[in-house]
Protein backbone atom coordinates (compact mmCIF):
# COMPACT_ATOMS: atom_id res chain seq x y z
CA UNK A 1 0.00 0.00 0.00
CA UNK A 2 1.60 3.00 -1.11
CA UNK A 3 1.23 6.55 0.96
CA UNK A 4 -1.02 8.50 -1.02
CA UNK A 5 -3.55 4.86 -1.65
CA UNK A 6 -3.56 4.92 2.01
CA UNK A 7 -3.96 8.55 2.99
CA UNK A 8 -6.90 8.46 0.18
CA UNK A 9 -8.35 5.31 1.96
CA UNK A 10 -7.95 7.00 5.64
CA UNK A 11 -9.68 10.31 4.38
CA UNK A 12 -12.77 8.11 3.33
CA UNK A 13 -12.80 6.25 6.46
CA UNK A 14 -13.11 9.43 8.24
CA UNK A 15 -16.22 10.36 6.69
CA UNK A 16 -17.74 6.66 7.69
CA UNK A 17 -16.74 7.31 11.08
CA UNK A 18 -20.05 8.82 13.10
CA UNK A 19 -21.97 6.46 10.78
CA UNK A 20 -19.85 3.14 11.73
CA UNK A 21 -19.30 3.85 15.52
CA UNK A 22 -23.50 4.02 15.60
CA UNK A 23 -24.22 0.79 14.16
CA UNK A 24 -25.22 -1.27 17.03
CA UNK A 25 -25.38 -5.07 14.88
CA UNK A 26 -21.65 -4.47 13.31
CA UNK A 27 -20.21 -7.30 11.55
CA UNK A 28 -17.04 -7.53 9.74
CA UNK A 29 -16.84 -7.14 5.81
CA UNK A 30 -13.74 -8.95 5.12
CA UNK A 31 -12.22 -10.24 8.74
CA UNK A 32 -13.73 -13.47 10.04
CA UNK A 33 -13.85 -13.56 13.82
CA UNK A 34 -11.02 -14.45 14.36
CA UNK A 35 -9.29 -12.07 11.93
CA UNK A 36 -11.29 -9.82 14.02
CA UNK A 37 -10.33 -11.10 17.25
CA UNK A 38 -6.81 -11.13 16.33
CA UNK A 39 -7.31 -7.25 14.82
CA UNK A 40 -8.68 -5.95 18.53
CA UNK A 41 -5.57 -7.47 20.20
CA UNK A 42 -2.84 -6.14 17.53
CA UNK A 43 -4.04 -2.64 17.52
CA UNK A 44 -4.66 -2.30 21.58
CA UNK A 45 -1.09 -3.68 21.94
CA UNK A 46 -0.66 -0.57 19.31
CA UNK A 47 -2.46 1.70 21.24
CA UNK A 48 -3.21 0.51 24.28
CA UNK A 49 -5.43 1.75 26.59
CA UNK A 50 -3.68 4.01 28.64
CA UNK A 51 -5.32 7.62 31.28
CA UNK A 52 -7.06 7.66 28.08
CA UNK A 53 -9.03 4.73 25.28
CA UNK A 54 -7.25 2.97 23.07
CA UNK A 55 -7.30 1.47 19.71
CA UNK A 56 -10.40 -0.68 21.38
CA UNK A 57 -12.45 1.54 22.80
CA UNK A 58 -12.24 3.83 19.30
CA UNK A 59 -13.15 0.35 17.37
CA UNK A 60 -10.26 0.92 15.07
CA UNK A 61 -10.29 -2.80 14.26
CA UNK A 62 -14.44 -1.65 12.11
CA UNK A 63 -12.39 1.03 10.10
CA UNK A 64 -9.55 -1.43 9.14
CA UNK A 65 -12.34 -3.84 8.20
CA UNK A 66 -13.87 -1.50 6.21
CA UNK A 67 -10.78 0.23 4.42
CA UNK A 68 -10.21 -3.67 3.80
CA UNK A 69 -14.06 -3.97 1.98
CA UNK A 70 -13.38 -0.49 -0.03
CA UNK A 71 -9.59 -0.46 -1.25
CA UNK A 72 -7.64 -2.70 -3.11
CA UNK A 73 -7.90 -6.01 -3.37
CA UNK A 74 -4.14 -6.41 -3.27
CA UNK A 75 -3.89 -4.63 -0.14
CA UNK A 76 -6.25 -6.79 1.58
CA UNK A 77 -4.42 -10.05 0.27
CA UNK A 78 -1.35 -8.38 1.86
CA UNK A 79 -3.23 -7.43 5.27
CA UNK A 80 -4.97 -10.85 5.37
CA UNK A 81 -1.32 -12.69 4.40
CA UNK A 82 0.08 -11.01 7.50
CA UNK A 83 -2.55 -11.89 9.85
CA UNK A 84 -2.30 -15.58 8.94
CA UNK A 85 1.84 -14.41 9.00
CA UNK A 86 1.63 -13.26 12.59
CA UNK A 87 -0.64 -16.12 13.92
CA UNK A 88 1.69 -19.17 12.32
CA UNK A 89 4.65 -17.06 14.13
CA UNK A 90 2.94 -17.05 17.13
CA UNK A 91 2.15 -20.46 17.17
CA UNK A 92 5.72 -21.50 15.84
CA UNK A 93 7.11 -19.00 18.89
CA UNK A 94 4.19 -19.67 21.81
CA UNK A 95 1.85 -23.24 20.88
CA UNK A 96 -0.59 -20.68 20.45
CA UNK A 97 -2.10 -17.96 17.79
CA UNK A 98 -1.81 -14.57 18.76
CA UNK A 99 -4.77 -13.81 19.91
CA UNK A 100 -4.34 -16.96 22.41
CA UNK A 101 -1.17 -15.87 23.66
CA UNK A 102 -0.54 -13.78 27.05
CA UNK A 103 0.15 -10.20 26.88
CA UNK A 104 4.01 -10.72 27.44
CA UNK A 105 4.20 -13.53 24.63
CA UNK A 106 2.37 -10.91 22.03
CA UNK A 107 4.15 -8.26 23.10
CA UNK A 108 7.06 -10.61 22.25
CA UNK A 109 6.10 -11.41 19.08
CA UNK A 110 5.32 -7.78 17.78
CA UNK A 111 8.72 -6.66 19.18
CA UNK A 112 10.58 -9.24 17.34
CA UNK A 113 8.43 -8.25 14.13
CA UNK A 114 9.27 -4.85 14.85
CA UNK A 115 13.23 -5.14 15.03
CA UNK A 116 13.55 -6.63 11.32
CA UNK A 117 16.74 -7.61 10.17
CA UNK A 118 15.72 -11.65 9.62
CA UNK A 119 15.15 -12.06 6.06
CA UNK A 120 13.03 -15.24 7.41
CA UNK A 121 10.74 -12.32 9.29
CA UNK A 122 10.40 -9.84 6.84
CA UNK A 123 6.82 -10.32 5.60
CA UNK A 124 5.86 -9.91 9.26
CA UNK A 125 8.07 -7.12 9.79
CA UNK A 126 6.65 -5.21 6.45
CA UNK A 127 2.80 -5.99 8.28
CA UNK A 128 3.20 -4.91 11.36
CA UNK A 129 4.67 -1.76 9.95
CA UNK A 130 1.40 -1.30 7.94
CA UNK A 131 -0.40 -2.00 11.04
CA UNK A 132 1.15 0.61 12.74
CA UNK A 133 0.10 2.65 10.52
CA UNK A 134 -3.08 2.28 10.18
CA UNK A 135 -3.86 2.04 13.48
CA UNK A 136 -2.54 5.31 13.99
CA UNK A 137 -4.19 7.00 11.04
CA UNK A 138 -7.59 5.54 12.21
CA UNK A 139 -7.16 5.88 15.78
CA UNK A 140 -6.33 9.94 15.42
CA UNK A 141 -9.19 10.42 13.19
CA UNK A 142 -11.78 8.96 15.47
CA UNK A 143 -13.40 11.19 18.35
CA UNK A 144 -11.66 9.15 20.75
CA UNK A 145 -8.27 9.70 19.00
CA UNK A 146 -8.95 13.24 18.31
CA UNK A 147 -9.37 14.26 22.09
CA UNK A 148 -6.25 13.00 22.86
CA UNK A 149 -4.61 14.86 20.14
CA UNK A 150 -6.16 17.99 21.72
CA UNK A 151 -5.70 16.98 24.85
CA UNK A 152 -5.13 19.76 27.22
CA UNK A 153 -6.19 22.63 24.42
CA UNK A 154 -2.59 20.99 22.00
CA UNK A 155 -4.80 22.17 19.21
CA UNK A 156 -6.25 25.46 18.75
CA UNK A 157 -9.93 25.80 18.32
CA UNK A 158 -9.40 27.81 15.43
CA UNK A 159 -6.74 28.52 12.63
CA UNK A 160 -5.40 32.31 11.43
CA UNK A 161 -4.94 35.29 12.64
CA UNK A 162 -7.08 36.55 15.39
CA UNK A 163 -5.66 40.72 15.66
CA UNK A 164 -8.05 43.31 13.97
CA UNK A 165 -4.80 44.90 12.58
CA UNK A 166 -3.84 42.34 10.25
CA UNK A 167 -6.95 42.04 8.72
CA UNK A 168 -6.85 44.78 6.32
CA UNK A 169 -8.24 45.01 2.70
CA UNK A 170 -5.75 46.20 -0.21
Amino acid sequence: MNRRELIRITASAAGALPALSQTAAWKPKVLDAHQNETVIALTELIIPATDTPGAKAAQVNRYIDLLLADGAATDRDRFLDGLAFLDGFAIRQHKAPFVKCTSAQQTAVLETLDRGGDASLESGHRFFRMAKQLTSRIYYATEIGFRELNKGGRAPAKYGCTHSDQHREG
